[in-house]
């Protein structure tokens, strides 16, 4: 499995060392209405850590802010106040204020983000060209994006998927197929919104069974989730999440 190698050669790998893998210190977040223009408050004063080979699931109901967060620490929103700090480095500090995009790349690499829909992320020719897609992104050699594919193939049962388009596929099958992508990177931390929403039995013991493992393997994950068993089979540590209350 990809998180028992040392295989990660991104660039900026030091930015990231420090542990506690995440910190959210005191965000405030407010998302603009298009029509009226107004801050509509999400999240107040929020805080949590994550550490290093931890499993973190956030719970709560839908609205709390449970995406907010997820797209935070993936960097694709920035916080009205407060910090936000991987591995000891200050994100919005070094995206917006310093303008790197050196940095950008390397997070987006350190840190994988898989959609609650599936859709949003699958866009190549073929199941093999998607997973391939990152780690040619990151200029790895050709036999080392080979030998991740492969990996990541075998791992989510994908092999006769191969060569299948990705709007061919099942929901299910897109959903093991966005998670391998992003496992193709060999992130320090893999955020997955609703991993298991809609999945069958089978495909959600694939799935459970491969975080498990990574997070074995001295990996970090955090989960948003409905499903309170598969919080228990990957004895995850539980944040809970609650909806601000708009005075």
């Amino acid at each position: 499995m990809l998180g028992t190698r040392n295989a990660n050669s991104s660039v900026g790998a030091e930015w990231f060392r420090g542990d506690p893998l995440v910190e959210l210190s005191d965000i405030d977040f407010s998302y603009r209405g298009h029509s009226d223009g107004h801050a509509h408050p999400v999240l107040r004063g929020f805080s949590m850590t994550i550490n290093r080979g931890e499993c973190v699931a956030l719970l709560g109901p839908n609205g709390a802010g449970k995406t907010t967060i997820m797209r935070i620490i993936n960097a694709l929103e920035f916080p009205d106040s407060g910090d936000y700090r991987l591995g000891g480095t200050s994100v919005k500090r070094s995206i917006v204020e310093a303008k790197n995009s050196l940095f950008a790349k390397a997070l987006h690499q350190h840190v994988g983000f898989v959609f609650q829909n599936s859709d949003t992320q699958l866009f190549c020719p073929s199941v093999e060209e998607e997973i391939a897609f990152g780690p040619m992104q990151m200029g790895l050699p050709d036999a080392e994006v080979t030998h991740r594919v492969d990996d990541v193939i075998a791992l989510f049962g994908l092999s006769q998927l191969r060569d299948r388009a990705p709007y061919r596929l099942s929901g299910g099958e897109k959903k093991r197929v966005a998670i391998a992508c992003c496992m193709s990177l060999n992130p320090d931390l893999l955020v997955l919104d609703e991993p298991t929403d809609g999945l069958d039995e089978r495909n959600t013991d694939i799935v459970v069974d491969v975080l498990r493992a990574f997070v074995a393997a001295g990996k970090t994950v955090l989960i948003s989730t409905h499903h309170h068993d598969i919080v228990e089979r990957l004895n995850a540590r539980i944040v809970r999440i609650t909806p601000l209350v708009e005075s």
